[in-house]
């Protein structure tokens, strides 16, 4: 009798997950040359795995209405929104952060604290409101340093065809226990140049944007490598910080 398709990939994953159950279990008594190829192999697997989770588990998250739902310009002709508010990390949370620590692919937090009184995690968005599956919260009790940032790094893509005569809108919804001031700072890297645009977030709503128009930067078009966002919170002692969304896009400045 022929198994179904169904029925023979169960019973292939029950098989697998017995192998490495077994492997798991034997591994402290198992000869240093098998154990380096299962490592080798497992460490292979697991990659496989945690990409496979991560564009799972961000289709069957809530907000149902998509990771991908985003309200942007309608002339944009690119838009994007950072990992840390798509998917779930590797890393839900990281406690007493230093300086320069990465928090997925996308996102580094910049201190220069003596002692780190600072833990950033992702949460979980569930509101009706929400379009994003996640947000960052940012936990600040004793703060000794000058400057806090969580600075991302915008993909290949946002830099294809860019040109001076764009405009990068930045779409954030921010919610904090008591006022502070946050500035988003776009570099932009050109050759050995690298042009700076800073705006101040107005923080009178939870929807806020910023915009940057590249008409006032120096702008070398046909050497633009790279851009990044830096988010600098002013004065965050004390604080819970929850960035709930973060989106990007970009437009063409209309020609009079």
């Amino acid at each position: 009798m022929k198994l179904s398709a169904s029925l023979w990939n169960a019973a292939l994953n029950r098989r697998v997950l017995r192998k490495w159950r077994k492997a798991a279990v034997y591994a402290a008594d198992a000869p240093l040359s098998a154990l380096r190829a299962q490592r080798q192999t497992a460490r292979e697997l697991k990659r496989h795995l945690d990409q496979f989770a991560f564009v799972a588990d961000g289709r069957l998250a809530l907000p149902l209405i998509g990771a991908q739902a985003m309200q942007v310009p309608p002339d944009s002709d690119w838009s994007w929104r950072p990992e840390i508010w798509r998917g779930p990390q590797a890393r839900s949370g990281i406690a007493a952060v230093q300086n320069k620590t990465r928090f997925g692919n996308e996102a580094t937090i910049f201190h220069d604290c003596v002692t780190s009184e600072l833990a950033v995690r992702q949460l979980r968005n569930q509101r009706a409101t929400d379009l994003s599956p996640y947000g960052l919260r940012l936990d600040v009790f004793h703060f000794d340093g000058s400057f806090l940032s969580v600075v991302i790094d915008l993909p290949k893509a946002s830099v294809d065809g860019l040109r001076r005569r764009h405009i990068i809108r930045m779409d954030a919804k921010v919610e904090m226990e008591k006022p502070l001031e946050i500035f988003a700072r776009l570099n932009i890297k050109h050759g050995p140049n690298t042009d700076q645009i800073v705006r101040e977030l107005p923080l009178n709503g939870s929807d806020i944007f910023v915009e940057f128009d590249l008409a006032y930067t120096k702008m070398n078009e046909k050497r633009v490598e790279r851009m990044w966002v830096d988010l600098i919170f002013e004065d965050p002692q004390m604080n819970e910080i929850v960035v709930r969304d973060l989106t990007f896009s970009r437009q063409p400045r209309a020609e009079f």
